[in-house]
């Protein structure tokens, strides 16, 4: 009863700043934060078992000055969102952010990112149908929501994560071809998806996942969706450090283009959020960059990184990005507690006017830094 009281109460103190909005959740697979907040690791990018061409690269993304090395990297982010939008987790700021789920890779931290809650048995990348319910999944059951929430993700595991069986939330992801809209456009689109190999079994190219997502918004203009992009941390498990630089620019531009597609749309216009997060991080190192996994998960499912014994250390540290908040001071934001991932479903919840209590009072609370004003 106590908790349901301080979530009413939290939920009434930040409706007085922020308007019922729209809210589009993206992420990026295994995005590391010093890429996010450092730009490229120049202990990586010099390193020839990680980079085809290294001056090529170079020119592409370094410089010594921290601010124009990572503007190359990702410039919509430190051109725009730094300067209109909420940063968190620069753990060289003391802004820090992490998992809260105890394996530190995608299904149970996607799992933990749309349920607010921690499952210990989910304990595996395997396609198995998530026996938890999802924001996703309840909001679609709500009237106001029927044909508005959508799921689209480069990887083919996402129809169970949702378990859209069961939901009945609109899930795109792996190689299914974009049923919903029919323009000649998107037909093309299917098409060239069946013609244009992607370097991986499961996971298609992001352009595909980006394309089909972009028309189904426009289309349909959903209350509420999310978007995953998966090429980042492929191409990082393929020991490609050059191509994940590259997967990270381009995501960066595919979000450039959303913003600036939603701020021309009458009905997103002013009244949606766009929150840019990551399911896990990964290595720090030469030696593990290319891996994330926790001491548990070595000792179980993640057993080829068994000489690891300890798992890779900061591959639970994350981040998280948000532009088109009201009423909330921009930029880098320091933070007086590690916040966590599953925090992340109260609070698009919350932007969208609804009680996180309702879904479930056990959930990860708000998170605050995004959503209230500075005091």
């Amino acid at each position: 009863m106590l908790k349901h009281l301080i979530w009413i109460s939290a939920l009434l103190a930040i409706s007085k700043v922020h308007a019922e909005k729209n809210v589009i959740v993206i992420t990026l697979d295994g995005v590391r934060w010093q890429e996010v907040f450092k730009g490229a690791d120049a202990t990586l990018m010099n390193n020839k078992d990680f980079v085809q061409d290294i001056d090529k690269t170079t020119a592409q993304y370094w410089d010594e000055n921290l601010t124009v090395r990572r503007e190359k990297l990702m410039p919509f982010f430190w051109q725009y969102v730094a300067k209109q939008g909420v940063m968190l987790g620069n753990r060289d700021y003391g802004s820090y952010m992490s998992i809260a789920n105890n394996w530190h890779f995608s299904y149970p931290g996607y799992s933990e990112i749309f349920t607010g809650i921690v499952d210990d048995s989910i304990n595996s990348n395997k396609k198995i149908q998530n026996p938890n319910q999802t924001y996703l999944e309840w909001l679609n059951a709500k009237a106001k929501y029927q044909h508005k929430v959508a799921l689209f993700g480069g990887w083919d595991v996402f129809p169970y994560i949702i378990n859209s069986e069961r939901s009945g939330v609109y899930v795109n992801a792996g190689f299914m071809p974009e049923t919903q809209v029919t323009t000649p456009e998107i037909t093309l689109l299917n098409q060239l998806q069946t013609e244009i190999p992607s370097p991986w079994h499961n996971v298609r190219l992001d352009s595909f996942t980006y394309r089909f997502a972009k028309a189904y918004l426009l289309d349909k203009q959903p209350k509420t969706m999310v978007i995953s992009l998966g090429e980042t941390d492929d191409f990082a498990h393929d020991g490609h450090y050059d191509q994940y630089l590259d997967a990270a620019k381009r995501s960066d531009a595919f979000i450039a283009d959303l913003w600036q597609t939603l701020q021309n749309h009458p009905h997103y216009k002013d009244n949606t959020v766009l929150i840019v997060t990551t399911d896990h991080g990964r290595g720090s190192h030469a030696s593990d960059w290319q891996h994330h996994a926790s001491k548990t998960a070595v000792q179980g499912y993640m057993k080829d990184l068994k000489n690891f014994e300890n798992g890779i250390e900061g591959s639970e540290h994350i981040w998280l990005v948000a532009l088109g908040l009201d009423g909330v001071s921009a930029g880098e934001k320091t933070t007086k507690v590690e916040l966590k991932q599953k925090q992340i479903a109260a609070t698009v919840l919350t932007l969208l006017g609804e009680d996180p209590a309702q879904f479930n009072p056990n959930m990860g609370s708000v998170i605050n830094e995004m959503l209230m004003q500075d005091k």
